[in-house]
């Protein structure tokens, strides 16, 4: 169960999120300032940075990468391991259109147009890849599996994100998740 104070704490953090993500599309991410994006949410500067270590998190900072790691652990193991990896991520982004469509496409404009928020982005999902690693094989893996699991994380993260830029430029009336099925098939084409 959630405190009082997290819940407080998730939603000063969702609602800085919400208005940099307006003042980055209406005035450009270059030209608008975290000092900005603190007035307008009504806190400090000093509050934004609490939330978000840097500009480019106040734009690709979400909370998906533990559950996407347990999304994939729960998936049977009798599946490949790139279908346990890539169906998770296809669940993921399901859930996630359905939770915030606008949002997600909000972030993945500015990350497509924005050069700094693109690498940025590499550290992103580098941190989701580690995440994934670690739920399928423990703290203390042996170096061949994580070798192999890894690798597979990384190529199914490769073509979701293919399918994830090409759902943005369709301006979301595209089909997120059969996208994503089609890109992972053409990776895992045997």
């Amino acid at each position: 169960m959630t405190s009082l104070r997290d819940r407080r704490r998730i939603e000063t953090r969702q609602a800085i999120q919400a208005h940099a993500i307006r003042l980055f599309l209406d005035r450009g991410y270059d030209a608008t300032t975290v000092t900005e994006v603190a007035e307008a949410a009504g806190v400090s500067a000093m509050t934004v940075y609490r939330h978000f270590a840097t500009k480019e998190d106040l734009v690709l900072y979400d909370d998906y990468d533990q559950v996407t790691a347990a999304t994939v652990a729960a998936r049977p193991e009798t599946e490949s391991l790139h279908q346990r990896i890539g169906l998770a991520l296809v669940e993921m982004a399901a859930t996630a259109i359905a939770a915030e469509k606008a949002m997600l496409l909000a972030r993945l404009s500015l990350m497509i147009s924005v050069p700094a928020l693109r690498a940025h982005h590499l550290d992103s999902q580098y941190a989701t890849q580690s995440a994934i690693v670690t739920a399928l094989c423990g703290p203390s893996p042996d170096p061949a599996e994580e070798f192999r699991v890894r690798a597979t994380a990384g190529a199914c993260l490769g073509a979701t994100h293919v399918a994830l830029v090409r759902w943005a430029e369709s301006d979301g009336h595209a089909d997120l998740p059969e996208l994503m099925r089609q890109a992972l098939g053409f990776a895992f084409a045997t």
